[in-house]
């Protein structure tokens, strides 16, 4: 009994050991019973290999090797679809394209997908900070919100940075499939039916075979005949060359030049250079020698054999073998041909008055429409009224604050100017104040705005009532455009497109010329569209101004140049001219005669005329015609800052670093 008692704990003990390496949930509790002595499993090896092979099934697929079945997808879905994100259907494009819209996309059904709510630097901080998963989150581009990253997909990132496999089941290593082997198959693989053209003669070659036909019988082809192979390289200096024909225009090659007797190897001592004119020679560069060597006394071997040898070669190889007919051109000739100076007066020529009374710089000035008046404003904060004809200050107002910008208004009904000046105060987008009137000084509304950047520009509508200011630091402020009569603002642009320098209302049309860093924009202020854009070609664009009948524009840069477009002709410039030595700081056309100039920091304005004519088939002209210099110092680099024409005579007036105003008559 004890024998057959210990073989049959023997024998349950391998049975427990054989099922060691089987998962421990996958077994059911084992009882111990006390009376009997043995120990006996819940569940026996043929249930447990039953749900083994429940779990992983494998099958022998079409290449022979055991593939895994897969379980089958349930297509039911327990989750509401309509509570899910939708899926955002615009594919692989610059998302940038949706930023001037409300929405991101469309969905599969074509609606529209709205932009979620987005949160400020500091939403996004607190985020951060309770969230523990915060660094788990990323963008998404098409639905713009943030997603957490599953387990799987950090895994493949991990893996990615590992420099491994992103798919951990991927084996490098496995067997290869032969799909193609050397042994030869029963069946074929395509059993397509053999082409017509296997067995049918082509039509194509025997169209080539009649081709060779028609060439033997005309003699162009002769059978049996050995061609001589032609030489690769041939001989330049043989004389066994057939000789050929001379072509008509061929000349001989020239022929060298004799040795003279200071060349020879012995020359005469007559000569030879004295020990300073040979210490002068050897001082002299090569170029600069009348002659390429030093005679001296050398009997053994030429030394200048190889280099003169050389010389002959290029000689030979890049002199010209054909004879050229010389032009003979006059340089005159290629010159257009300008109208005299004299025969395109008036225009200013010289200085007559000079305004002083600033204390600083004189950066901006306007002139009433009537042209009796100018208004200048300075960095010494003051605003000067001036009576034009006799150089007498009217009038002063201390604004405390620098003025950058003065336009009178152009309409002759209304008698007033706006000016440009800083002053800083929070408020929305403008504020309109009426100063009281007794402490008003003459100022009639006070337009504040918002940005608190430094207005540079201020110009006005043709009828006197919009007028608008270019403040370039203000972002998408930077172009505002106000209504006197209403005292209201509105801003025409919603984002900018560069820093802007210049603005400009068109003299007849309902056009608004807007000037960039590089290039000019025209909008339609009816149709609220982009009509034109003018590409200048300069690097940064300093002023602008539209002639009187609108259909030419001319530009300032300060890279020293200006450039003149033609509207109706092109967008790039018709003429570029340049002749100041440095930056243009204001160009400015004539209201009434043909006349144009432009400005520079080199203390010089440039008189211009400018000839439009209403043929549209021909060019303008332009011809410059004087050089106003000798009126403004140049202070810190700085020469005349502004110049305007005078609206009824050919006068023009000039303000400048120099503190002080000149007219030019």
């Amino acid at each position: 009994m004890k024998r057959q008692r210990s073989e049959e704990e023997t024998s349950s003990n391998e049975n427990i050991s054989d099922n060691s390496d089987v998962d421990t949930e996958d077994i059911s509790d084992v009882d111990i019973e006390d009376d009997e002595g043995t120990i006996s499993s819940a569940m026996s090896d043929c249930e447990i290999s039953e749900q083994m092979e429940k779990q992983v099934q494998y099958e022998i697929g079409a290449n022979g090797y055991p593939r895994q079945i897969l379980p089958e997808i349930d297509p039911i879905y327990e989750s509401d679809s309509s509570t899910e994100n939708p899926v955002n259907t615009v594919g692989n494009i610059p998302m940038e394209w949706y930023d001037d819209y409300p929405h991101i996309g469309y969905n599969i059904d074509g609606k529209k997908i709205m932009k979620p709510a987005t949160s400020d630097e500091l939403d996004k901080f607190l985020d951060n900070m309770e969230d523990p998963d915060s660094w788990l989150r990323v963008k998404d581009v098409l639905s713009q919100q943030n997603v957490k990253l599953s387990d799987e997909e950090l895994e493949i990132i991990r893996r990615i940075q590992m420099g491994a496999f992103p798919d951990p089941n991927y084996d490098p290593y496995e067997p290869t499939v032969e799909w193609f082997t050397s042994k030869p198959e029963v069946m074929p693989l395509n059993a397509t039916p053999e082409p017509k053209r296997r067995f049918v003669p082509s039509k194509w070659e025997a169209k080539r075979i009649m081709k060779l036909v028609r060439a033997i019988r005309q003699g162009r082809i002769v059978l049996g005949k050995t061609q001589t192979p032609k030489p690769r390289y041939y001989s330049l200096w043989t004389d066994n060359d057939k000789p050929r024909e001379e072509h008509i225009m061929q000349i001989p090659a020239p022929k060298i030049k004799l040795p003279e007797h200071d060349e020879s190897y012995n020359p005469p001592a007559e000569y030879l250079p004295t020990d300073k004119e040979r210490e002068e020679l050897e001082k002299t560069d090569l170029d600069d020698r009348e002659k390429d060597y030093l005679p001296k006394k050398a009997v053994p071997a030429y030394g200048r054999f190889i280099q003169e040898r050389f010389n002959r070669c290029l000689d030979l190889y890049l002199a010209p073998r054909m004879r050229r007919n010389k032009l003979n051109i006059d340089p005159e000739s290629l010159l257009p041909k300008l109208p005299n100076p004299k025969d395109l007066q008036p225009f200013p020529t010289s200085i007559t008055l000079s305004y002083d009374a600033h204390k600083g710089r004189v950066r901006a000035f306007s002139i009433d429409p009537s042209g009796i008046w100018l208004l200048s404003g300075s960095d010494d904060k003051t605003i000067r009224m001036w009576e034009i004809t006799t150089g007498r200050c009217v009038k002063t107002w201390d604004v405390n604050e620098i003025v950058h910008s003065v336009a009178w208004c152009p309409n002759k009904d209304i008698c007033a100017f706006a000016v440009a000046i800083l002053i800083e105060k929070q408020m929305k987008l403008v504020e309109w104040i009426k100063p009281p009137t007794e402490q008003g000084d003459g100022f009639l509304v006070i337009v504040q705005h918002a940005h608190n950047k430094v207005v540079k520009q201020i110009t006005w509508h043709r009828k006197g009532d919009y007028f608008a200011t270019v403040a370039p630091d203000a972002g998408n402020q930077a172009i505002l455009i106000h209504q006197l009569s209403k005292h209201q603002t509105q801003q025409p642009f919603r984002r900018a497109r560069g820093m802007v320098q210049r603005v400009m209302f068109h003299p007849i049309k309902p056009l608004f010329f807007v000037a960039y860093q590089r290039f000019v924009r025209i909008y339609n202020l009816v149709k609220q569209e982009l009509v034109k854009t003018l590409q200048s070609g300069v690097k940064w664009i300093s002023s602008l101004d539209i002639h009187s009948m609108g259909d030419n524009v001319i530009i300032g840069s300060y890279d020293k140049r200006l450039c003149w477009f033609d509207l109706d002709l092109s967008s790039r410039p018709y003429k570029a001219l340049r002749f100041h030595s440095k930056a243009i700081r204001s160009v400015a056309f004539h209201k009434r005669l043909p006349l144009f100039a432009s400005c520079s920091d080199d203390g010089t304005i440039q008189i211009f005329h400018g000839m439009v004519y209403n043929d549209l088939l021909q060019n303008p002209l332009i011809v410059p015609v004087k050089v106003l210099k000798a009126g403004h110092q140049v202070v810190d680099n700085l020469g005349v800052l502004h110049c305007e024409f005078h609206p009824t005579q050919p006068w023009i007036i000039s303000s400048g670093a120099d503190h002080s105003l000149k007219l030019w008559t």
